[in-house]
């Protein structure tokens, strides 16, 4: 081999390693993005678990309520048990980082405003104060999350 032929080797070796090197330093910084990423979906994934069995521990004890005669409990029977089972999906598919977490977690917020609307309205109960609660948890965890996924959305 030539001297100008080896130097033309060596020259796309040292290239191959330095453009490697510098592929690898990107994909350091991006790993921490991509796991705060990550952490977005699995954060909000809890929220809407928490929130999907308080509400269901709350529609069991508005059921009670109903039967003991108290038929202003009817409402808010049906808005947790709806609450319970969108948040049991939204916890679903953001904990899997679904393509549909936007759409989900929308529905997710704004059914968890109005579960805690209603059950605030009874928030002398405990059980019912703990529901409200938890619900604006869980809709600010969707909205955070909504703010999170926007851009990333935006971008596609």
């Amino acid at each position: 081999m030539s001297r100008l032929s080896l130097a033309a080797v060596l020259g796309f070796a040292a290239a191959g390693l330095v453009s490697l090197g510098t592929g690898r330093a990107q994909e350091s910084k991006a790993q921490p993005k991509a796991h705060e990423h990550a952490q977005h979906f699995q954060d909000c994934a809890k929220a809407c678990d928490d929130c999907a069995r308080l509400c269901e521990a709350c529609g069991a004890h508005c059921t009670r309520l109903v039967a003991d005669g108290k038929k202003e409990h009817l409402e808010t029977v049906r808005t947790c048990q709806d609450c319970a089972t969108v948040c049991a999906a939204a916890s679903a598919i953001t904990a899997r980082s679904g393509p549909y977490s936007d759409a989900i977690c929308q529905a997710c917020a704004d059914v968890c405003k109005r579960c805690g609307d209603a059950c605030e309205k009874h928030a002398a109960d405990p059980m019912m104060k703990r529901c409200a609660d938890e619900c604006r948890k869980c809709e600010k965890a969707c909205r955070d999350m909504l703010a999170h996924t926007r851009p990333q959305a935006a971008s596609r």
